[in-house]
């Protein structure tokens, strides 16, 4: 990709970050969606409609995947050629709470894979950015994922929150990892936990029901930094929609560290 394509795409999600920064009185601009424990406030909307806006004036044949109004779901059309896949906020109920953090994410697909993605975290000023075949980035610097064992590394977990009937199995997968890493965090977050993959700061994300705009720009910022995502069965993510993500460090990759691997039974009660 050309760069200043790609610092036009760095400028409009930058910008978008100024919606989140500049939100007040958040809880009287809060709906709940369908499903439970599932909220959108008018920043989200407000922040997807610029990003929809400002990404068509820059790169006009792309179409658009977005988890809010009516653009949530993966079509023929989003296969072919470019499309962005956005999360205008993700992490909303800390938004709402105002606990940090809460980030922009912004993939794009080409041909229906991973081509380039940015995540940004406009309250610590960090941008993730990656582009296929090209490394991974934190503001310009180059990142890796970490190189110790799950024994001496944290892991992050999504809690599956909207889906009840996986509570039990994002409990049951967060302590069995639990005896067997340093410790385990519920960041609130999936494209900011992914990017902490990538950091080398946690050896391992998972999150068993992800949608694809959790992990479109996340997943390729692993990858890029020496990762690996697969849906807990070894098998590589597909980018079409929901599904579960294992995001492992460069050193898990070395030892057996995913769970049909490691004798873990699904208990979904």
């Amino acid at each position: 990709m050309e760069e200043s394509l790609k610092e036009k795409i760095r400028g409009i999600v930058r910008e978008a970050g100024k919606i989140l920064l500049s939100a007040d009185d958040i809880a009287s601009a809060v709906t709940q969606k369908e499903g439970f424990s599932n909220y959108v406030t008018e920043f989200d909307k407000r922040t997807q409609e610029f990003l929809i806006r400002e990404l068509t004036a820059a790169v006009p044949d792309a179409t658009f995947i977005g988890e809010e109004e009516g653009h949530d779901a993966f079509h023929e059309e989003n296969a072919h050629g470019l499309a962005f896949v956005l999360d205008p906020i993700d992490g909303t109920s800390n938004f709402i709470k105002g606990l940090r953090p809460s980030v922009i994410s912004c993939g794009l697909l080409k041909d229906g894979k991973p081509y380039f993605g940015l995540v940004y975290n406009p309250y610590a000023g960090q941008l993730f950015e990656a582009e296929k075949g090209c490394g991974a980035f934190m503001n310009g610097k180059l990142i890796h994922t970490s190189t110790d064992p799950l024994k001496n590394s944290l892991v992050i977990f999504g809690s599956t929150p909207y889906d009840l009937d996986m509570h039990k199995l994002a409990a049951d997968t967060m302590l069995f990892y639990m005896d067997r890493c340093i410790d385990v965090r519920n960041l609130g977050t999936a494209a900011w936990d992914l990017c902490q993959v990538a950091a080398g700061t946690a050896g391992l994300f998972f999150e068993w029901k992800l949608q694809l705009w959790d992990y479109a720009a996340g997943a390729l910022i692993v990858t890029e930094a020496g990762g690996a995502v697969t849906d807990g069965e070894g098998v590589p993510v597909k980018f079409r929609g929901k599904q579960p993500i294992f995001a492992a460090s460069a050193g898990l990759l070395n030892e057996t560290y995913l769970p049909k691997d490691l004798g873990f039974k699904e208990s979904r009660g």
